[in-house]
């Protein structure tokens, strides 16, 4: 078994409700595992060597770890508040690092050029000043304070507006994403990345959302999410190096990279490598 610290941690494995009896044969880290309901209707997950893997259900996902998880899954309080729309996005498997995956999620200066006329558009590139932080208690990632213009920030917003985002970190393969909601402007709109590793170089990536959204048809929120990664998708398949660099001399990064380098100094610490290049080749 890899010593790896992210061995120990939970990861998106399906979704609940396109379980059977039958079961979805997929991996974790390397590790070929079957997800299936057992005869009582429960979530049940067991590695090639016949192993019963930890399970948790949350945020419409089956959960799983190789190892021993130390703590409960992490909290998304919104997840439970009434009236939000909670959206099963589906799964994109993607030819890259999972961490790769995660980081590229945070990178805001990429919006003009790679969601042009959604997420951002020229003249519009500029990145603003922000505040990143590694939040000692939670041992999350936080940047707060971000805002960039956006011509279509969400599938609900019906023009160009200044959208506010806060990101948060709070496993090494999940981001939790908090925006302007346009419906709702004291409320947030929920949007995450649950990324399950399948191997270093591979891994499929499980978003969901939680947001105020009572017009839109469901149908629409997931193909609009769904476009929005995809643009990503052959951005990270074509990233050099494949894993994602740790030695803070192998990427020069700008001010817009503020929650990159964080994140990365945070899995440094933790040891959390699986996917992670350490040195130069």
């Amino acid at each position: 078994m890899m010593q790896d610290a992210m061995v120990d941690e939970w990861y998106p494995v399906g979704l609940f409700s396109q379980l059977d009896v039958n079961g979805r044969k997929t991996a974790l880290m390397g590790e070929p595992i079957e997800v299936a309901l057992d005869a009582e209707d429960r979530a049940k997950v067991t590695c090639g060597d016949g192993r019963t893997l930890p399970v948790c259900v949350r945020y419409g996902h089956v959960w799983s770890s190789l190892g021993k998880p130390q703590k409960d899954l992490f909290a998304i309080p919104e997840a439970d508040q009434p009236g939000r729309r909670l959206v099963d996005v589906g799964v994109i498997r993607v030819r890259c690092s999972p961490l790769r995956a995660v980081e590229n999620f945070l990178d805001i200066a990429h919006f003009p050029f790679v969601h042009t006329d959604i997420l951002g558009a020229e003249p519009h590139t500029e990145v603003e000043d922000y505040k990143v932080e590694i939040r000692q208690q939670e041992d999350e990632v936080w940047a707060t304070q971000v805002k960039f213009y956006q011509p279509k920030a969400a599938k609900s917003a019906s023009g160009g507006i200044t959208t506010e985002y806060m990101y948060r970190v709070p496993a090494p393969t999940c981001s939790v994403l908090y925006k302007t909601c346009p419906p709702r402007p004291c409320e947030w709109d929920v949007i995450t990345l649950f990324v399950q590793p399948l191997a270093e170089d591979l891994c499929d990536v499980w978003p969901w959302m939680a947001l105020f959204d009572d017009v839109t048809p469901m149908t629409d929120l997931i193909h609009f999410q769904q476009t929005i990664f995809l643009q990503d998708r052959s951005i990270l398949e074509n990233q050099i190096p494949r894993l994602l660099p740790l030695d803070p001399g192998m990427e020069i990064p700008t001010r817009a990279d503020l929650t990159s380098v964080a994140y990365r100094r945070w899995l440094k610490r933790h040891n959390y490598t699986y996917g992670a290049q350490l040195v130069a080749q």
